[in-house]
């Protein structure tokens, strides 16, 4: 049984994902999962947009996703993947994996959860020591104007985009949990001013050895 269902947001995330990754979303998933390698979880796979860029020296993929419609099309995605993956129901705090993993990946996740500080530590239950979390969101703006715009557009967007908040403070929590190795921010796509998911981060993170 499907542990959320949020038919409005997934009809609505499966257009616009394809339109992102016309205008630079392939190339930054390509650098969020290059280099990875063994057993990798995506927690939140959505349609699948991740799956073309893994490096064929991953072995298999854990796809974690908990709604129907996208978690049908990450099926399909998954049969045309360079590397093994396995699509199956799942939410972010409770990941059913008990083998421990060599990375995680997420992207477009911890605005959704109701608990990110959960996400993070189920993350860390399943990362093996020294394992990696590579991560692509957005997040609240350093610009204090851009970020009164988002909690302005806050409640609108949530109803919306299937709770997502757009205003989420992420990298203080996941700095709380994991040693980032690398973060970078910017907007997307270039030149975005008003939109309320613009700014973004990209970056990996260590779980301690």
């Amino acid at each position: 049984m499907a542990l959320v269902r949020n038919p409005v947001f997934a009809w609505i995330f499966a257009r616009i994902g394809a339109r992102n990754e016309e205008r630079g979303n392939r190339e930054l998933r390509q650098e969020m999962l290059a280099g990875l390698s063994g057993r990798v979880v995506e927690v939140g796979a959505g349609t699948g947009l991740n799956f073309p860029h893994y490096p064929a020296t991953v072995t298999e993929v854990i796809a974690v996703e908990p709604e129907p419609y996208l978690r049908e099309r990450a099926t399909a995605a998954a049969a045309e993947a360079p590397v093994p993956i396995r699509v199956v129901d799942g939410v972010a705090d409770r990941i059913p994996l008990d083998d421990p993993a060599d990375a995680v990946v997420v992207s477009g996740v911890l605005c959704s959860v109701a608990d990110p500080g959960a996400a993070l530590e189920e993350f860390h239950r399943v990362l093996r020591p020294g394992g990696e979390l590579r991560f692509y969101e957005h997040v609240r703006s350093r610009d204090p104007l851009f970020a009164a715009v988002q909690r302005a557009a806050a409640p609108a967007w949530a109803a919306l985009m299937g709770g997502c908040r757009c205003a989420q403070d992420t990298l203080p929590e996941i700095r709380r949990r994991f040693t980032v190795e690398r973060v970078r921010g910017f907007r997307f796509p270039d030149g975005a001013r008003i939109w309320p998911v613009a700014p973004r981060i990209h970056g990996a993170a260590r779980k301690p050895g």
